[in-house]
């Protein structure tokens, strides 16, 4: 990896919908779609789905901290999930859907720990936040199918963000941020 560029990995729920908000930013070098923190080496999307790996879906995201910090990257975040929600997201239940920010250095944790903390605080949400922050662990890329599925099967994906209730979710909100 370049000196200047780092990475971010963030869980929130399927992976699919994860991708597009911060690949369409500047200063993203790329947005990888796969697993982290379970026990699992190298598990397949059925052996992740089957709950018994421990790992989250998730994507891990290379950027230039000069263009994009990590700060706006937890922001944005934010404004895909419902991190209320324990129990997965949206219409994916379970383990592997549940939320998490997974810090790469102790600079990213203490961001991701104060903007959770301000997030709480501002009442936007009517329950806590209730995402964990978590070391991260290793990651491993998802089967290529999955990756940019935006891009891929673009109706499918619109249906998905609808059919799931995560759209309507984030329109809700965080309609001042669009």
């Amino acid at each position: 990896m370049e000196e200047n560029l780092e990475q971010a990995t963030f869980a929130g729920g399927c992976f699919w919908c994860m991708v597009k908000p911060f690949d369409e930013q500047p200063g993203i070098v790329s947005v990888l779609s796969g697993y982290t923190g379970g026990t699992t080496e190298s598990p397949t999307y059925q052996e992740v789905c089957s709950e018994t790996t421990g790992h989250y879906e998730a994507v891990q995201i290379t950027y230039d901290p000069a263009v994009f910090p990590y700060e706006r990257l937890v922001e944005l975040f934010w404004q895909q999930i419902d991190p209320t929600d324990a129990g997965g997201q949206f219409y994916d239940r379970g383990s592997s859907y549940q939320t998490a920010i997974f810090y790469h250095t102790e600079e990213q944790r203490r961001i991701a720990q104060a903007s959770k903390e301000r997030l709480n605080e501002s009442g936007r949400f009517p329950l806590p936040i209730v995402t964990p922050i978590l070391p991260a662990k290793e990651f491993y890329p998802a089967e290529e199918y999955h990756q940019h599925y935006y891009k891929k099967e673009p109706q499918r994906y619109q249906a998905y963000q609808i059919g799931s209730g995560r759209k309507a979710f984030q329109e809700r909100y965080w309609r001042d941020k669009k």
